[in-house]
């Protein structure tokens, strides 16, 4: 099996392994951590098991569907959070995902029209991850976060967006503004939304 990549470059992994300055906003315990992934875990395989599967037709050629209940974020491929750096392609809309494949749990949901442009410069999700690998880091817990693409999104703005919204819905990733309630923010740094 390949090496998975790095979530993060080598001067990233440096400060979070070395960095007293900047720890993450929240330090969980042990047990904290591996309890509130666990509850997020316990609901996430209830969604992905009681998911109803369906049967395709060797004859059907239709449109990929937009029903969020034939979307599984966990079986599509997975990549490494840098995927950006290597592509030249203009990139297409997309439904993108992000998992930590160690449990696995879904993180994060969200929707580009440009899937090669999306994850450059600033995304809150990226401060969230780095807290998160953080954490995982100083309790020396394995942590393996990828990114995936689903690339059948509708092209148009608020189909592609209500797709995202169900899909927020459904799984309740904890890094998503929408799923504080249900999990709280233990790695969101303490800025106003």
């Amino acid at each position: 099996m390949a090496e998975q990549s790095s979530l993060f470059n080598d001067l990233e992994l440096r400060d979070i392994r070395f960095s007293s300055s900047s720890p993450p906003i929240l330090q969980m315990s042990d047990t904290a951590l591996k309890e509130w992934k666990a509850r997020i875990f316990r609901y996430q395989t209830q969604v992905n098991e009681s998911a109803p599967t369906q049967q395709g037709s060797l004859f059907d050629l239709a449109q990929p569907s937009t029903d969020p209940a034939s979307i599984d974020p966990f079986s599509l491929k997975q990549q490494n959070t840098e995927f950006w750096r290597d592509t030249f392609d203009e990139g297409i809309a997309a439904l993108y995902f992000v998992i930590d494949q160690e449990l696995p749990l879904l993180l994060y949901v969200g929707e580009t029209s440009k899937s090669n442009q999306r994850w450059k410069g600033v995304h809150d999700c990226k401060d969230y991850l780095h807290n998160y690998v953080a954490a995982h880091r100083i309790h020396k817990l394995p942590v393996r976060v990828t990114i995936s693409f689903w690339r059948e999104a509708p092209a148009d703005y608020h189909p592609r967006q209500q797709l995202e919204q169900a899909l927020i819905q459904k799984w309740k990733p904890p890094f998503n503004r929408e799923s504080r309630k249900h999990w709280g923010a233990p790695f969101r740094d303490a800025k106003p939304d």
